[in-house]
């Protein structure tokens, strides 16, 4: 068994879609992440092992490892190793070993926290903040509508505009930020049908109300010290489509495709 993978930095919801996709397809995958995710679609993020030691998204594993000498018996039952770190220090180590295949930054932070070319023989930066055949070999496309997973080969992804894609007509009103600062108390779980103005969780004393009615589509995890207007929620007003809060998304599964067709065109093929 070859210890050659793919790094992907970032583990959540549209990271994991990639993810998810790059296991099945048979390549070995290492993820780096931060020491404290603030994934809002939990049930569908590997981030989620960085808390609780493992976690699932559609019947695959990530299990959390403190040294990379741990890489190896994860992959061999058949998991995804998830690692923290933040900064990427692995990576150089790793590369220098020739274990890199490629690089993928998913981290989605509307901006490049660190990426940059020489740290594998091919990277791919997700949505904006990376600029192709600068910072990064490709960039794929993250904004919905018609360019979505759009493969680029020069330049960068459309700018973040700041204003959600469009899920069941509704868009900047699914989404709920945070109308005070200090530590979460959540009132509801994912999943749950919720009516515009109930109270949905607590940020200190501040209560926060569910800005339309629908499925609790995500809201970050129970504790999470959230700043004031920090994205901490998001409301599916399509009632009907409860399911799809622990299934990976249209958006996360067409960049993944993407990802998968950059790879295989650059002849990187799975190790297994």
């Amino acid at each position: 068994m070859s210890d050659k993978c793919v790094i992907v930095r970032g583990g959540g919801d549209l990271a994991s879609g990639v993810i998810h996709r790059l296991h099945r397809c048979g390549y070995r995958i290492l993820i780096l992440e931060c020491e404290k995710p603030s994934a809002i679609r939990r049930k569908v993020a590997f981030c989620e092992a960085v808390y609780d030691g493992e976690a699932a998204v559609e019947g695959v594993v990530s299990r959390r490892i403190e040294s990379l000498e741990e890489c190896r018996r994860v992959w061999q039952n058949g998991e995804i190793p998830l690692m923290v770190d933040p900064a990427g220090k692995c990576i150089g180590e790793l590369a220098a070993q020739g274990k890199v295949a490629a690089l993928v930054d998913a981290i989605l932070a509307k901006r490049n926290l660190g990426t940059t070319r020489d740290m594998a023989p091919l990277t791919i930066g997700l949505g904006p903040g990376f600029s192709a055949g600068e910072d990064v070999d490709y960039v794929v496309e993250t904004m919905r509508g018609h360019d979505l997973a759009r493969i680029i080969i020069k330049g960068p992804a459309i700018p973040n505009t700041g204003i959600p894609g469009m899920v069941g007509g509704v868009s900047k009103e699914r989404v709920i930020h945070s109308p005070g600062a200090g530590r979460i108390h959540n009132i509801v779980h994912i999943a749950d049908i919720v009516e515009k103005g109930q109270i949905l969780a607590y940020v200190g004393e501040t209560p926060v109300e569910a800005s339309i009615t629908g499925v609790l589509r995500g809201i970050i995890k129970e504790g999470y010290n959230v700043p004031l207007g920090m994205k901490i929620a998001d409301i599916d007003p399509r009632k009907e489509e409860k399911k799809n809060c622990f299934t990976i998304s249209d958006k996360a599964r067409c960049i993944a495709g993407s990802v998968v067709e950059i790879l295989l065109s650059e002849g990187v093929l799975p190790e297994k």
